[in-house]
């Protein structure tokens, strides 16, 4: 991996801290309501994001956001507080050794997405490293 190019520091940090969520995560829902968990960890995000956003002047007017930028943020939402609220669920009621890697499948979830919805082309080290990853969570899963 070419650690020169910074999306590919921002994906490491990514998968770093996701690594600390599920930790984190799992400490943080014990003996409470799951759902009310990821209602908390979600406003805390929304204060943490607004600080970020403010302290590097970003803030944009909501009326030059575009329709489709509009539909796909919200579906993205959606879809991230669905999986945020199973995530914190199964954090709840089973080990972080299999519930990480049952979650990381995702990676492959997101590469036939992003090949049958926004034109991706699959690559021999795509290929074989999604595939290795779904290999992965079957031996952790079933062993």
């Amino acid at each position: 991996m070419n650690f020169g190019s910074s999306w590919q520091l921002f994906a490491l940090g990514s998968a770093f801290f996701a690594g600390l969520t599920a930790i984190f995560g799992k400490f943080g829902v014990t003996g409470m309501n799951s759902n009310f968990a990821t209602f908390i960890r979600t406003v805390i995000i929304l204060f943490v994001i607004a600080g970020i956003v403010t302290l590097r002047d970003e803030w944009q007017k909501p009326t030059l956001v575009g329709a489709s930028n509009w539909l796909f943020l919200v579906l993205s939402a959606i879809a991230t507080g669905l999986s945020w609220l199973c995530y914190y669920h199964a954090l709840q009621i089973g080990p972080i050794s299999k519930v990480a890697p049952i979650d990381k499948l995702s990676v492959a979830f997101a590469i036939v997405l992003g090949l049958l919805f926004a034109g991706e082309q699959l690559t021999w080290p795509v290929a074989i490293g999604g595939s290795l990853i779904v290999a992965g969570s079957v031996v952790i899963i079933a062993f």
